[in-house]
């Protein structure tokens, strides 16, 4: 019952993104109105991490066999791509090397913010 109960948390927040989705007229995607919304109440702590964390690490374990048919949809169209192979290799690679760059910044500028943050907690406490 706790897994349905999980699972239930989770797929209600993926609906009420795709509300979000046909109700703004924005070009975000469901997904990611559901992502801020499931961060934003784990963040507010309205839903406790114990609350997903069982169904979400599941999600995470399987989560390669959603891969599975774009995958195989790729190999039925390489008649089609195989003429653009080299440009969809480099523009793979280079959205992989500009997605690693912005990542790493952000987790240095967060680190950075947490270490100032405890800093002058550390400060506040000797005083």
């Amino acid at each position: 019952m706790k897994y349905m109960f999980q699972l239930a948390i989770i797929f209600g927040i993926s609906f009420v993104g795709e509300v979000l989705n046909a109700l703004l007229p924005l070009p975000i995607p469901a997904s990611v109105y559901g992502l801020v919304i499931l961060f934003s109440l784990l963040r507010t702590e309205v839903i406790k991490l114990e609350q997903v964390e069982t169904v979400a690490e599941y999600m995470m374990a399987i989560m390669p066999l959603f891969f599975i048919e774009p995958t195989v949809g790729i190999m039925k169209s390489y008649g089609l791509i195989k003429g653009n192979v080299l440009a969809l290799f480099i523009a793979s690679f280079l959205s992989f090397l500009a997605v690693m760059v912005v990542t790493g910044l952000v987790s240095q500028t967060i680190i950075r913010f947490q270490n100032k943050k405890k800093s002058l907690e550390d400060e506040n406490t000797q005083k």
